[in-house]
């Protein structure tokens, strides 16, 4: 129990810092690195909790910067995507879909450290609104990562550093909260994902304190680039832990 606990800590306090941060992608960090230590059934609830937590505190910090118009579609779409994620989570091949998310890190890793212009959109786009909400509903439901589709849109839209950070825990503050419920209609919100969140709480607050200076600090894409290459290296882990049968046994 005290090896769970210390790397309970360490990783909420690294996926916290990149949250904070950048304003999404704890869960790219802590499921991958959580499933290793403990069933995947406990890993996404764990890491949707800390989303609430997390988004709580930066929508009280910077509520002048969120772009709530956004946000409000993001989310209403994002409803229509969570129900999809949790029959996925909840009747998915735990295996396949552990290679799944290892992957996911990869691919959108590799997709945004390569991509060097993408169209902008002066205004909110319905379309791009509903495609990028929906979506991050279903991969939020599933495997508890909202933020690959957020990004998306968030680049298009051209948001600052500070804008797309708040913008974005406006739109996980409710909709992480309504991915809780879900994992409580289904049984997957138990005693053991609430004492892990405990444990992690202490670690949590000053990352997001210490990510809040770093957002304020960021200049250009070279932070994003290391972080985006520490996700490859985490997808990839993931894949040969699991494949290898490694991922099993560390249970």
């Amino acid at each position: 129990m005290l090896t769970i606990v210390i790397y309970l800590v360490l990783i909420s306090f690294l996926a916290t810092l990149v949250r904070s941060t950048f304003g999404f992608g704890e869960s790219l960090v802590a499921v991958p690195l959580f499933v290793l230590f403990i069933p995947l059934h406990v890993a996404v609830p764990l890491s949707v909790l800390m989303s609430i937590f997390v988004a709580a505190v930066v929508v009280v910090q910077d509520h002048r910067s969120i772009h709530f118009r956004s946000a409000k579609w993001l989310i209403l779409y994002a409803l229509l995507g969570i129900p999809v994620g949790l029959l996925i989570l909840s009747y998915g091949n735990e295996y396949w879909v552990k290679i799944g998310l290892g992957a996911l890190n990869i691919g959108y890793s590799i997709f945004t450290l390569r991509a060097k212009h993408t169209v902008k959109l002066e205004h909110d786009s319905p379309f791009w609104l509903f495609i990028c909400g929906f979506l991050s509903g279903v991969l939020g439901g599933a495997y508890g990562i909202n933020g690959p589709p957020l990004v998306v849109y968030g680049n298009k839209r051209g948001w600052s550093a500070q804008h797309f950070r708040a913008t974005l825990q406006a739109y996980f503050l409710p909709a992480s909260f309504i991915g809780v419920v879900g994992y409580g209609v289904q049984g997957l919100l138990g005693w053991t994902v609430i004492q892990y969140f405990l444990i992690c709480i202490p670690a949590m607050l000053p990352a997001i304190f210490l990510g809040r200076y770093l957002n304020r600090k960021l200049q250009g894409n070279t932070f994003y680039k290391y972080v985006y290459a520490g996700l490859i290296a985490i997808g990839a882990m993931l894949i040969i832990f699991t494949m290898a049968g490694f991922a099993g046994k560390l249970h």
